[in-house]
């Protein structure tokens, strides 16, 4: 008895995370807080507007990147790798540019 229910469990978690798979809520959260930095930053002078532009554009490619690996319906761990990498770029680049000397012209 304890066994076919053991079994039954580990079938519902298999069907669940293989539907889940499109799924990428930690891309989404992750892109929403770059957004959020990069407006902070121009908010601050930290980042110029052309400065803003390169990284908004970076968030569109990494979007894009994102639609293209859900397209089938299924976001495989080197999609996910492809994109955490993208991410982590970006976020080095935020915090590159707003710590530069640079500064937003009044």
């Amino acid at each position: 008895m304890k066994k076919t229910i053991a079994i039954g469990a580990f079938v519902i978690l298999g069907v669940v995370a293989a539907f889940g798979q499109d799924q990428t809520p930690r891309v989404d959260a992750r892109r929403g807080a770059e957004r959020a930095r990069i407006r902070e930053g121009r908010a601050t002078g930290e980042i110029t507007d052309q400065e803003a532009r390169r990284l908004n554009a970076q968030q569109g490619r990494i979007r894009r990147t994102e639609r293209r690996a859900k397209a089938d319906g299924d976001v495989t761990v080197k999609e996910r790798r492809k994109l955490n990498r993208e991410q982590n770029r970006a976020s080095r680049n935020i915090r590159r540019q707003k710590h530069d000397a640079q500064a937003k012209p009044n």
